[in-house]
């Protein structure tokens, strides 16, 4: 019988049981934030993207989708504005590297041996590196080998051909993407009540000096919040990238998890 749901949490215990006790069932971990993405977007846009690349993904490659981890670590003023704006609410680094041991630990306990970790928020990279790290180590202390893990953000998989079709007036990096045109079209396709586009500020891509100063300081940062400006989004290149990192996500993991 086909399962009803891709999602892990949705299933009685028996079910999700039955499908992860002989460890082939990938289980895919969607990691976001809670954090300011501009006058035009909620704070949850760092989790809502990586859990549909999540969903979409496990449809195709037959896994299933743990909660995601709705907070994430510190905003980085070069990355996401800043960790001084209203609303913006992390972890240490500490704290999300324990509670994602933890948690992939348990779904080795359930008998999960491939997981996929789907990141939607720039800033939780090395943190993940160091809980799956760990959570190696501490696995092969209890004589468990055979756990693989895949670490992937979903904008990495966008290509050249699809970057001149997205920024046709020039491409200005993903480093000050935050809250422009990427995570906006995929909003607009996705979650369209949740958009408005006309609040949104339009202004010059963010610079900055090659240095961090901390505390930071404000006013590098636009007063909007985002890094580029969200203007040039459509729908229509939420398309795209759905199409495009979904490919990329799908293989990746066929790839690896063959």
């Amino acid at each position: 019988m086909p399962r009803s749901t891709v999602f892990a949490a949705e299933m009685a215990w028996p079910d999700y049981q039955e499908q992860v006790k002989g460890g082939d069932v990938p289980i895919l971990i969607p990691l976001g934030s809670m954090e300011q993405h501009g006058h035009h977007m909620p704070m949850h846009v760092d989790v809502l993207l990586p859990t549909e690349f999540a969903r979409r993904a496990a449809e195709e490659v037959g896994g299933l989708v743990a909660p995601p981890f709705t907070y994430g670590y510190k905003s980085h003023q070069k990355s996401g504005g800043g960790n001084f704006f209203p609303g913006t609410t992390s972890l240490d680094g500490a704290s999300l590297v324990n509670a994602l041991k933890d948690v992939v630990k348990e779904f080795v306990r359930h008998g999960a041996r491939n997981l996929c970790i789907v990141n939607g928020h720039f800033e939780n990279s090395w943190f993940i590196t160091e809980a799956i790290d760990l959570a190696l180590r501490e696995l092969d202390w209890a004589d468990i080998h055979d756990v693989k893990f895949v670490v992937l953000s979903y904008w990495d998989f966008v290509d050249q051909a699809s970057i001149e079709k997205l920024y046709p007036n020039g491409f200005h990096g993903w480093d000050i993407e935050h809250g422009g045109v990427l995570e906006t079209s995929l909003m607009l396709r996705l979650h369209p009540e949740l958009v408005s586009l006309q609040n949104a500020v339009e202004h010059a891509p963010a610079t900055f000096p090659p240095y961090d100063v901390y505390p930071a300081k404000p006013d590098w940062t636009p007063a909007s919040g985002t890094l580029s400006s969200p203007k040039e989004a459509t729908a229509e290149k939420g398309d795209l990238l759905l199409e495009v990192c979904t490919k990329g996500i799908v293989k990746a993991l066929q790839d690896e998890f063959s």
